[in-house]
């Protein structure tokens, strides 16, 4: 087994699943709760969420996801591990478009409206809400892929 190879996929397994917890918890207890407290409440929380999530810490994380996943493919395929790799692959691609690509043409377009006071909570939050919970999703299909080419390759 090439160390590197399992370096980038566990690295990998850890960032897309820590990406599906974050979606996973705002689609079932985040968004309920900002629900439970009225649109104004709740809207200027989501604003505040929305400026403060944007630090060092999720930024990484959500950024290296799919790169250590691409990585990962790369040294799994260099090691001779072809189907392991092909799943390192899937799951970055399931990441870049469940997840990253819909947080940019869709949920940072609609957290941009509501923080200029564009759309209502009432608009915003069970739309907003689908979305998220298909990101958290494809982080969740990166986690399973990543986890069966680590099985299929051990």
């Amino acid at each position: 087994m090439s160390v590197v190879a399992v370096v980038f996929s566990v690295l990998a397994l850890v960032l897309n699943g820590l990406m599906a917890g974050v979606f996973f918890a705002f689609s079932t207890s985040v968004m309920p709760g900002l629900d439970a407290v009225g649109e104004e409440a709740a809207a200027a929380a989501m604003r505040s969420a929305n400026r403060k999530i944007l630090n060092p810490a999720f930024l990484s994380t959500f950024t290296l996801a799919p790169v250590a996943s691409l990585l990962a493919g790369v040294f799994l395929l260099v090691a001779g591990a072809t189907g392991p790799a092909v799943l390192a692959f899937a799951a970055a691609v399931a990441y870049i478009l469940g997840s990253f690509a819909v947080t940019a043409a869709i949920n940072v377009p609609m957290n941009n409206a509501l923080d200029a006071g564009e759309l209502a909570w009432s608009a915003y939050a069970p739309r907003w809400t689908r979305w998220n919970t298909l990101r958290g999703w494809a982080s969740a299909l990166a986690v399973a892929l990543l986890g069966v080419a680590l099985y299929v390759w051990s």
